[in-house]
């Protein structure tokens, strides 16, 4: 009878490749001091199947029925997923602990008709049965399961045939034939392959929840994220009670959605209007604010710019910005010096996105000037005003995109004026009636329609 021996292998943490001896540069990714030794079993189940499978044409496969999307019944999931979820696709959930991962993927079990499979080895089937008691969420189709073993998880798939499978987390699940521990990076290596060859021979929906490093990253492997599907980040701050749901890779739809939802004793709820969120607490007494339509894939957000800028007490001023891009933050700072003669050079400066929201998109720059002007001139904004538009380097003001769904945005919102780039107006095809349009060319046309 042949023992159960093992060998040593090196895996790198970077790029998650293996190599049969140690090097201080992994030969792959060329970082420094990645790789890590492991033991493996040479009874490793994960042997490459020489089995042969059936090959098919491309005129055969389009020609088959096409492949529907399930819904998850929550519309700021299905927006974000690009309709649904697909059978056979792997899908990678990360977020801070605490944000709501676990809830999330729980709420999304009510509206499967089929048999699906929650397997959490981080709490008991009594802690989850409590929590989806507390959500509401009820169905003699939801199954549960404390296992951490994937082979045992495997076993469990092959009895129930579930339409979804949920992972919470691939942190915590481990193969016996492998010597490291849970949460290693040849475990989750292992099972994320074990898992991906499921989804793909069985055609079941996969949802795997990954814990995330300090630095934010999903922790692991980074092939992790290459071999699913789709990869969506959970975010929010803990100080505020709504959450984004935003997709940084998608197989089968855009990466420029996101959902917005607001954490409850009920579990996440949807906002309907993310405008009406985010502008709910808007003061119009304080200088240093305006209002910018922001573009979150097909649909308009209005968000709320703050900036606050004052005397330096120290010998180099603060910059700080929370929600934009910093960079671009130093270069309006200099068109503002330069172009409008402002001394912004020894003054501290705040700016930050109300609510959290993160954007990366030129058009906020006019928006994040003007807020600086009247921050720093101390002269209110009229709060009926909404601004859009690019700076460039000489302060002139360029053209953005698909203004006219951001008027529409500001219109329902009650925004009767919108400042916006002149050649972008003037390729409107359908003027806005209760809106007053001011097309402007340089920002000094924008700062004397507004601090007059």
């Amino acid at each position: 009878m042949a023992k159960n021996r093992s060998k040593i292998v090196y895996l790198c943490s970077s790029c998650g490749a293996d190599f049969p001896k140690w090097h201080g540069q992994c030969p792959t990714c060329n970082e420094w001091g990645t790789l890590s030794e492991f033991k493996v079993s040479n009874t490793n189940s994960s042997r490459i199947n020489t089995e042969k499978k059936e090959t098919h044409t491309l005129e055969a496969i389009l020609h088959k029925e096409e492949v529907k999307r399930t819904s998850i019944g929550i519309k700021e999931v299905d927006r974000v997923l690009g309709g649904g979820v697909l059978s056979g696709s792997m899908i990678l959930l990360g977020g801070s602990p605490g944000i709501g991962k676990s809830t999330l993927a729980l709420q999304t079990l009510s509206s499967f008709e089929q048999n699906v499979l929650y397997a959490s080895a981080e709490e008991s089937e009594d802690q989850i049965a409590l929590r989806a008691k507390r959500l509401n969420v009820l169905s003699s189709n939801i199954h549960l399961s404390s296992e951490n073993k994937i082979d045992e998880i495997l076993n469990q798939v092959s009895l129930l045939k579930p339409q979804l499978l949920i992972i919470d987390s691939i942190q915590t699940i481990f193969n016996e034939n492998l010597d490291s521990l849970p949460g290693s990076v040849s475990q989750i290596r292992e099972c994320g392959q074990k898992l991906l060859q499921l989804a793909k021979d069985e055609k079941i929906a996969i949802l795997v929840i990954g814990h995330v490093t300090k630095e934010g990253v999903i922790a692991g492997p980074k092939m992790l994220e290459h071999m699913v599907d789709t990869v969506l980040y959970l975010e929010g701050d803990e100080r505020n009670d709504h959450r984004i749901l935003r997709s940084v890779k998608n197989r089968f739809g855009t990466t420029n959605e996101v959902g917005i939802f607001q954490m409850t004793t009920l579990g996440l709820e949807e906002v309907k209007n993310p405008s009406e969120l985010f502008l709910a607490e808007r003061r119009n007494d304080i200088t240093g604010s305006t209002i910018f339509p922001s573009l979150e894939g097909t649909r308009p957000i209005l968000v709320e710019i703050q900036s606050l800028v004052s005397n330096s007490n120290f010998s180099a001023p603060q910059r700080n910005v929370n929600g934009f891009d910093f960079k671009r933050l130093s270069m309006l700072l200099a068109v503002l010096e330069k172009r409008m003669g402002y001394k912004m050079g020894m003054k501290d400066v705040f700016v930050n996105l109300v609510g959290g929201l993160k954007i990366n998109d030129p058009a906020a720059d006019l928006s994040v000037i003007t807020a600086l002007a009247s921050s720093e001139k101390d002269q209110l904004i009229k709060d009926s005003y909404v601004l859009i538009g690019e700076v460039g380097l000489g302060g002139e003001i360029r053209s953005v995109t698909r203004l006219e769904e951001r008027i529409n945005e500001s219109a329902a919102l009650g925004f009767t004026n919108v400042v916006a780039p002149k050649s972008s107006v003037n390729r409107l095809k359908n003027k806005p009636k209760k809106v007053i349009m001011h097309p402007i060319s340089h920002v000094v046309e924008a700062f004397n329609l507004i601090f007059k």
